[in-house]
């Protein structure tokens, strides 16, 4: 049964080949596609490279000033508490 599979795909492949003959060479078409393609792929590693660290420090950013805010907002709840308790 393994011999039989073994040369039916033996044979499919030997005729696939000889199908196939000279159909693979590469074309000039082709290449100038693989050389779009390689600039698509540097501009998108490019662009990654720019996004992900300005990303991340505007993240930090933002989550900075969210804190020093939130900080500010308590303290002035404290101070309001403090004041308004004071004079009773």
């Amino acid at each position: 049964m393994d011999d039989e599979l073994q040369s039916a795909l033996g044979t499919a492949l030997e005729s696939a080949l000889e199908k196939a003959g000279d159909a693979v060479t590469l074309a000039p078409v082709s290449t100038a596609n693989a050389h779009i393609f390689g600039l698509i792929a540097a501009l998108g590693v490019v662009m990654a490279l720019v996004y992900l660290p300005l990303r991340l420090f505007l993240t930090l950013t933002t989550r900075s000033r969210r804190l020093r805010l939130l900080q500010r907002i308590r303290r002035l709840r404290e101070e309001l508490g403090q004041s308004v308790a004071a004079p009773e």
